[in-house]
């Protein structure tokens, strides 16, 4: 065995081990999914292995057409639909009204307002009855998830507790698993993409950039997040917990 695939293999190992634990302590659990490369190794991972774990995705209502693709080609390759929550259009409409369909360009406050209502407030209603979260972030993607644990206590929502199963994966972690599995993904990728948000807030990565470099590239660096792992402006981390 090669050094590579050492490492996936070892890697993938720590994963289905944290992902075994969830579901036998920490039931109810969902995996929010935003249809991003980490998120279908996730994906790949539950279905395969069958783990008692439902799967949503939030759809704002301004997803690239490739985006909303996949939830197409994840049914086509696992039998699976994933489970979709959408913003209110009462609250849609109404931000569209007072402030312009593109209001996010204004201002921070203008942009975080937006993702409050078309993410925030469905993951909110998605996470209701569930005593466990996972997400794929990672620690390299940004500046904001430097210091990324597997298992927290999410205050922003209720003490639920949050999984990071893919905390401590590369870039090229990420696309060896892919590559190995043959597992689908963004074709936006192919095109300079390497995060992907809503489509008028997201544009390919500058070649040197961070990953998360061209979401919201007209802010700063440290601030770049949409507020579904943030708490008044700020990000919140605690310290690893043992006994997963």
């Amino acid at each position: 065995m090669n050094i590579v695939n050492f490492r996936l293999n070892s890697f993938v190992k720590t994963v289905l081990d944290a992902l075994n634990n969830i579901v036998t302590d920490y039931k109810p659990a969902v995996f929010a999914s935003s249809l991003a490369a980490e998120d279908m190794v996730l994906t790949d991972l539950i279905l395969r292995n069958n783990f008692d774990i439902n799967i949503f995705t939030l759809n704002t209502g301004r997803l690239h057409s490739e985006t909303l693709n996949m939830l197409n080609k994840i049914y086509l390759t696992y039998k699976y639909k994933i489970k979709v929550y959408y913003p209110l259009n009462s609250e849609v409409n109404n931000y569209i009204f007072k402030n312009g369909i593109n209001a996010f360009y204004d201002s921070v406050q203008m942009r975080k307002k937006c993702c409050y209502i078309r993410k925030v407030k469905p993951l909110k209603k998605a996470l209701i009855g569930n005593k466990s979260w996972i997400t794929g972030q990672r620690r390299t993607q940004s500046i904001t998830r430097s210091n990324l644990v597997l298992k927290e206590k999410d205050i922003i929502h209720n003490g639920i507790i949050k999984f990071n199963p893919l905390y401590n994966w590369l870039e090229k972690d990420i696309w060896n698993y892919i590559n190995t599995y043959n597992v689908p993904y963004n074709t936006l990728y192919d095109n300079g993409y390497l995060s992907i948000g809503c489509e008028p807030c997201t544009r390919p990565t500058e070649k040197g950039k961070d990953i998360r470099s061209g979401r919201w590239w007209w802010e700063n660096s440290n601030i770049k997040e949409c507020g579904l792992h943030i708490l008044d402006g700020k990000l919140i981390r605690i310290k690893s917990q043992k006994g997963i």
